[in-house]
């Protein structure tokens, strides 16, 4: 046991100890007899001042310049240290390569620890002990997580295949609440950047319309309010071209319902002649078995101008609406149709092979497109779900293909 107090011939024998041992150094002496070096260097001064006669430039609690001896070992220890500092950043400089340094760090201190201690790798690398504690005891939830991730985003690489490679974020949503599998949007859209997956955008279009001034005007009868309470009420119609490897054209007309944004009717040519929307509309009669009573508004192309598609609407009983010359925005549901249609199907190119390969593509996408792809118009469900859900079913609409 350390004495914490020292009579004062055992501070004279040992101050003569010292001195009569030339060439060692304080604290050897000090540890020979249990003392602490620092007090035997404070008696050796008091002693030194009293031979003399000058007073004591140090106390016990002030610490007196270190000896060469001491200097020199404070100096082989800080080397080390630095040495151990040196190794530890080598090593540590592959783990900060990644988008998460923080993580990165902790797994570093993890991976290091038996060697250097967990002390020392916080101290050199700049993090505090805590959170390195606080991250190696989350770890199971973690780990959870990732697995969690792992099978959602699995379960988004199967939908965004099946949509060939068209839903983003809202759609795949909806499409695993369906499944029962509930996830927020933002998790979604977290998991789809990790595995570098997203839904197309829009490309700009080009202009189809073609106004024929001498022809008779309709009356904008929706005035940009594209929605409908029940089917078979209102209709918008456009024409969009399908460009080909040759450098030809084919043309598609499209019919849409503004309630359930179903497609009910479309056709394709090699023409823009008044036929291919007369096709449109009579592929609409027959889908919903009559038309009478209800509104088809298109903007002021020829085609729709024509005293041939007055005469076939006013016999099928539709009342026509266009509206303004030049303005997209008064037909934008129409346009917004197809140009999804070209944005889903040619998904970055810029041209069909062939006219075949046009028309399968129409033919395909408009199908899946009234059975299976979502809308957020109406809740992110499919135009035909969302019809059926409608009580009472009306009574105009035939049974879906």
């Amino acid at each position: 046991m350390v004495m914490k107090h020292y009579p004062p011939e055992f501070r004279a024998e040992a101050v003569a100890l010292y001195r009569s041992r030339p060439g060692v150094t304080i604290k050897s002496v000090a540890q020979d007899l249990g003392v602490n070096h620092e007090t035997l260097r404070n008696w050796i001064r008091l002693d030194d001042a009293q031979r003399t006669g000058t007073p004591a430039a140090v106390t016990a609690s002030t610490p007196a310049p270190a000896s060469p001896e001491d200097e020199n070992a404070a100096l082989r220890k800080r080397v080390r240290e630095l040495e151990e500092e040196r190794d530890i950043l080598r090593k540590a400089a592959r783990y900060f390569g990644g988008r998460d340094a923080l993580v990165n760090r902790f797994q570093f201190v993890d991976d290091h620890q038996r060697h250097h201690g967990v002390k020392r790798l916080c101290q050199v690398i700049g993090i505090a002990r805590s959170s390195y504690y606080h991250w190696k005891a989350t770890a199971p939830d973690r780990d959870a997580r990732a697995a969690h991730d792992a099978d959602l985003a699995a379960r988004i690489r199967v939908i965004h295949h099946e949509s060939d490679g068209t839903y983003g974020v809202p759609r795949i949503t909806a499409e695993l609440h369906d499944t029962g599998h509930r996830v927020n949007h933002k998790r979604v859209a977290r998991v789809m950047r990790g595995i570098g997956l997203a839904g197309l955008r829009l490309r700009r279009r080009h202009r189809t319309t073609v106004a024929d001034h001498t022809a008779a005007k309709a009356p904008d009868l929706l005035e940009r309010d594209f929605t409908a309470q029940t089917p078979n009420t209102r209709y918008v119609g456009d024409i969009t071209y399908l460009p080909i490897a040759d450098g030809t054209f084919l043309y598609l007309a499209t019919v849409m319902d503004l309630c359930s944004r179903r497609l009910v009717g479309w056709a394709v040519a090699d023409h823009m002649r008044v036929d291919l929307v007369l096709d449109a509309l009579h592929a609409a009669q027959r889908t919903r078995g009559s038309l009478a009573g209800a509104i088809f508004h298109s903007d002021h192309g020829a085609q729709y101008g024509a005293r041939a598609f007055a005469d076939a609407c006013h016999a099928a009983g539709v009342t026509r609406s266009m509206g303004a010359v030049g303005s997209s925005a008064d037909n934008a549901a129409a346009e917004s149709l197809n140009a999804s249609f070209k944005r889903e199907t040619l998904q970055g190119t810029q041209i069909w092979g062939s006219e075949r390969e046009a028309r399968l593509a129409v033919f395909g996408w408009e199908h899946r497109y009234n059975t299976r792809r979502r809308h957020s118009h109406i809740g992110q469900m499919s135009p035909i779900d969302y019809e059926n859900t409608l009580v009472p079913t009306p009574a105009t609409l035939t049974p879906a293909a």
